[in-house]
């Protein structure tokens, strides 16, 4: 009888166990979790591939009370930046400039599942950096700004937000929709006036004649003062190539419609755009302390 009450004992003290772990993994308590209803997954495995499948949760479902304030402050951080964070923003760009639909389009440059591989060591800083750096770097960097101070409200809203639209991703996955607009020009040759002419053609009516654009959403500054500085990640040909042929143009423009450029327009593209005036990033002399540097870094 004894032995009978101790299998019995075994068995459901085992179950508390397995709900606090399975609580832990799914990524410690996300944000529309409740004891009635399991969390929306920003990832969820299909029993044929195991595969994570690209699900952010919506908006309007975020929580209430102060986390919910958080995210959708973070969320207007991302889709009007420089009017919520003014002294932070030297140019005329959003994050959703580059992260279309809040960071949430799959297409392009997509945010989710920022926050599950940070930290992440990365050649550029030659350091393991913090999603909080990694935010920094884009307001330097793309924003050609000021970072965020630590701790502020408005950094807490962005990691509230990214991590929102991340819930359920684990930690450290392998994220297939992440850097699909990094590309090999092995045997191409970027033409330049092939890509002005590409531009005067497709990209004009959006970006407009001077590069300065028509709105960070609409058509973002391309060049000169109100574009990116040298320091970005899309100053290199290599990323602009990928991120054009992927993502432009949005509609058909002068003949061209969406998916419709090759990596040998793209390229022609990214060489103009990238050899017009933008500004200088004070702080790249200390990229890639240890090495590594990518070819096709100008400085």
């Amino acid at each position: 009888m004894n032995r009978e009450k101790e299998k019995k004992k075994r068995k459901y003290g085992v179950f508390p166990m397995l709900v606090t772990a399975s609580l832990v993994f799914a990524g410690c308590g996300t944000a529309t979790t409740s004891q009635s209803e399991p969390a929306k997954n920003a990832a969820e495995q299909t029993p044929a591939t195991k595969e994570i499948a690209f699900n952010p949760p919506k908006l309007e479902d975020a929580p209430k009370g102060e986390l919910g304030e958080a995210i959708q402050l973070g969320y207007k951080m991302v889709t009007d930046t420089k009017a919520t964070v003014p002294q932070n923003v030297g140019n005329n760009l959003s994050c959703i400039s580059c992260h279309a639909d809040g960071g949430t389009n799959k297409i392009a440059s997509p945010l989710v599942g920022v926050t599950a591989v940070h930290p992440q060591y990365r050649d550029r800083e030659g350091k393991v950096i913090t999603m909080e750096d990694r935010i920094n770097e884009c307001f330097k960097r793309s924003m050609n700004g000021k970072p965020l101070e630590a701790g502020s409200k408005e950094m807490t809203a962005m990691i509230a937000y990214l991590t929102y639209i991340s819930e359920g991703i684990p930690t450290g996955a392998d994220i297939p929709w992440r850097g699909k607009s990094k590309v090999s020009l092995e045997g191409i040759t970027p033409d330049k006036a092939n890509g002005e002419k590409l531009y005067k053609q497709s990209c004009l009516a959006c970006h407009g004649a001077d590069g300065s654009g028509t709105g960070p959403a609409s058509g973002p500054a391309v060049w000169g003062e109100h574009s990116f500085n040298d320091g970005a990640g899309l100053a290199r040909i290599s990323q602009m190539t990928g991120y054009i042929q992927k993502n432009m143009p949005k509609a058909e423009m002068g003949g061209v419609k969406p998916g419709e450029l090759s990596k040998q327009q793209a390229a022609d593209l990214a060489a103009y755009l990238l050899a017009q005036e933008r500004p200088e990033f004070t702080g790249k002399k200390n990229d890639w302390p240890k090495g590594n540097k990518p070819k096709d870094v100008k400085y």
